[in-house]
Parts: C-alpha cells; structure tokens; sequence
C-alpha cells in the first residue's frame, strides 16, 4: 500500500470522515494477497518505499497482468522488469494504460505520479552504446522511484575526450550509475573525478574473453577508485534500487 494512502486513510479517521471500520475494511489486505500463484507485498511500499515490483521474464502474460491489476487496485503503482516485445504488446492490449518501452523491456502502470525526489538527478552513463539496455532498465526504475535520471550514453575509455567533455554534468549529479561490458574501466575513470556515490554495472558485451560480463565484474569490484558499489551483471534494475535506497526519500 502507498504511504500516501495509508496517510490520507488515518487522516481521514482523526478528522471523522471515515470509521475504524471502514479503516479496517481498506487495511484488510495488508500486509499480503494470496493469489493461488503469486503471494502479491502490499506492504513493501511501506517498508522500502517502492512497490512490490514483477519480473516478468519466466512468467505468462496472464500471471503478469493480474498481479499487476492486484497491485493497482490497492493504489500503488506498478513496475514490471525484463519484458520482451510479444509480451509488452500482449500486456498492452490486456492493460491499455500500461506504458511498455521496448529499449529498457520495462512496462509500468501508473495510479498516480510518484513523489519527486528533491535530491537532484542521477547520471546513467554508458561505456557504449552496446550497454544501453541495461542502462534503460536503470533509467526506468528511477523514474518508477521519482528520481530524473540524466543519460550520458557511449562515452567509453576508448575515446575519453567524449567523457571528460560532460564531467561537470557527472559532478554535478546526486548519483552516478555506470553501465560497461568489454574491460569494465568507465567506473573507475569516473569514480577518480566525481564525489557522489557510484554505482557500477557490468554487462554481459564483449568479445570471447570478456566472458558473458565476468571479466567486467571482477574489474569493477578491483576497481582503483575506492567505494564503488558494483551489482550483478546486466542487472540496471538493482543499480537504480542501490540508488534509490541511498538518496533521501520523498517527504510524504
């Protein structure tokens, strides 16, 4: 359940304007729904701030659009992760209000804007423009969160001109999130220039060597700069929950 809602609802018991009970009959379905497939969270927007959010790869069309009409109808907006162009059309004709960007294979259902963040924007940078998928995927959570992300593609070690002409951007960012394959370096180029924290991503582009993204992780988590927070391989979803659990939260 939304904080926002929860908040509304015990308003609305002190001013006189609802009952316990029907207190009670909104709060019923906390802090979980049973569906038979799926046992939807409703509490975790309380606990973390951000909705109980689906993966969809390995699940059917159908699984997908009732947890997601589950979640809605308790007023909560609903991010879905790691959806394939047949199942975003499929998904979209099943949930006409459904936004589904094919780049980031992310769709999202909107009950109500999220509250904006006042932290400022944070900086998704990629090594090339091969890593930004991911970097959508991360780009998307953070606009599920209500952070702005700025994105500052293909600006990789093999031409640092292209980096070092947008460094006042990156050091003027509440975050940086970092996406590379191949040798897995920009993260550590940038973490020796910016201050704010970093969150670097590797991803599974590269030739024979750079091992399905093995190659980029373990040079990120070696990385010279120190306090980098390095996540799994192409994972741009858990790179903007990193973020999103660092920077401060919406007043409510």
């Amino acid at each position: 359940m939304d904080p926002r809602v929860v908040r509304e609802l015990l308003e609305r018991v002190r001013g006189g304007d609802a009952s316990v009970e029907d207190a009670l009959e909104s709060l019923r379905q906390l802090p979980f729904r049973d569906l038979g497939f799926a046992t939807v969270d409703h509490h975790r927007a309380l606990r973390q701030g951000i909705p109980e959010v689906i993966f969809g790869e390995s699940k059917s069309v159908d699984q997908i659009a009732t947890i997601a009409g589950e979640i809605a109808s308790r007023g909560q907006n609903v991010l879905i992760t790691r959806v394939d162009a047949p199942k975003g059309a499929a998904l979209t004709a099943l949930l006409p209000t459904l936004r589904y960007a094919e780049l980031a294979r992310t769709a999202a259902l909107e009950v109500a804007p999220p509250p904006k963040r006042e932290a400022g924007y944070v900086a998704v940078v990629t090594a090339g423009t091969s890593d930004i998928g991911v970097a959508e995927e991360a780009a998307e959570t953070l606009i599920a969160v209500g952070l702005e992300p700025l994105r500052i593609y293909d600006v990789g070690v093999a031409g640092l001109h292209r980096l070092l002409h947008r460094v006042d951007d990156l050091r003027r960012a509440a975050a940086v999130i970092v996406v590379a394959g191949m040798e897995g370096a920009l993260p550590s180029v940038i973490g020796g220039v910016v201050s704010a924290p970093i969150v670097a991503v590797p991803t599974s582009v590269g030739y024979g060597a750079a091992l399905g993204g093995f190659t980029a992780l373990f040079a990120m988590l070696t990385a010279c700069a120190s306090g980098l927070v390095v996540v799994n391989i192409d994972s741009g979803f858990g790179a903007a929950m990193a973020v999103h659990r660092m920077l401060p939260k919406a007043s409510s």
